[in-house]
């Protein structure tokens, strides 16, 4: 199990709360600056396989800094519920709420993606961006999503994943192995962040092996739609 930083003995959890507390005053920078800004198309495309659903109401788990819980909020859903671990991100999440007045709507709780503070068959569709890589157990959290979706609800998880063409995959690899930790480091003041994030999205079980965990959780996988290149795929399935 990867962890943030190494050489302390508490739990994953805890030390993904610490990190994100510590780096949330620069995230948004670094994420839209270390992404040159198409994590942006990539959310907006999370969104578009949830087009067609009728007046939701959608989990975004994990939802940070709430950049995707703004963004679902264009398929005219009933409320967005935002989870996540870290207070300090949610902090930044409801000035960003605010601003664009979508507070009726969109609704933060500070929760554990492992034990949601929802009742069964609640949501009609869940929403998981770059954050299910950070889940401690991975079953557990899979499963607690597949608890609280109503039958044939629909889950859309988008995560790094691993470009396999020439020369794609070479610049990949040396931008999260040397670029991105040391540029996030030194702007966050956290390289064990930004050391931790890319070896996250290095480990990660991705395409098939993801696949098989989403339906070991009890889904039904749908589609698998990879992002520039393979730099991130979106998958998509349903509550069986």
């Amino acid at each position: 199990m990867i962890k943030p930083y190494k050489d302390k003995e508490s739990s994953k959890k805890e030390q993904i709360r610490s990190m994100f507390n510590k780096i949330a005053p620069h995230y948004d920078l670094l994420n839209h600056l270390l992404s040159f800004g198409i994590d942006k198309i990539w959310r907006k495309n999370v969104v578009k396989q949830l087009k067609g659903l009728t007046a939701p109401i959608i989990l975004d788990v994990a939802t940070g800094t709430g950049d995707l819980a703004i963004e679902l909020t264009k398929i005219d859903p009933v409320a967005v519920y935002g989870v996540d671990l870290s207070e300090k991100m949610l902090n930044v999440a409801r000035k960003k709420i605010e601003k664009k007045r979508l507070h009726m709507t969109i609704q933060l709780k500070q929760g554990d993606s492992e034990a949601l503070p929802f009742d069964d068959r609640f949501f009609d569709a869940a929403t998981v961006a770059f954050g299910v890589r950070n889940f401690e157990n991975l079953q557990k959290g899979l499963k607690e999503i597949h608890r609280v979706l109503k039958p044939d609800g629909k889950l859309v998880v988008l995560e790094f994943s691993r470009p396999k063409v020439f020369p794609f995959k070479q610049l990949f690899y040396f931008y999260m192995r040397r670029i991105l930790p040391w540029w996030g480091g030194m702007i966050s003041k956290d390289k064990e962040a930004y050391k931790y994030l890319p070896e996250s999205a290095m480990q990660f079980p991705e395409g098939e092996d993801f696949k098989k965990e989403l339906e070991k959780a009890g889904f039904e996988w749908q589609k698998g739609i990879k992002q520039t290149f393979g730099i991130a795929t979106i998958y998509v399935a349903t509550k069986m």
